[in-house]
């Protein structure tokens, strides 16, 4: 079945979104730290922590992770301070 959406491999990345994890307080080094960014296609890329192995069993009615997706995870305080920088529509 063809997706309606994939990733476009020639996107590049654009601008960060939000503040860096540094900047939040939520990473004291350089080489592992989540961020937001958004591609030069208007897709989003996230960095952070895959927890789809913690979260497989206990994911909502009508939440599927597909066997090429992850489930990341960031700090609530990235993804709040890239609100500015996200348009309402």
């Amino acid at each position: 079945m063809e997706r309606l959406w994939d990733v476009d491999p020639s996107a590049r990345f654009a601008r960060r979104l939000g503040r860096t994890a540094a900047e939040l307080e939520v990473s004291r080094v350089n080489d592992d730290c989540p961020e937001i960014w958004e591609l030069d296609n208007g897709d989003v890329a996230v960095v952070g922590r895959d927890a789809t192995e913690l979260f497989h069993d206990r994911l909502p009615e009508g939440l599927r992770v597909g066997n090429d997706e992850r489930l990341v995870v960031i700090p609530g305080s990235m993804l709040r301070s890239a609100k500015k920088d996200i348009a309402d529509a």
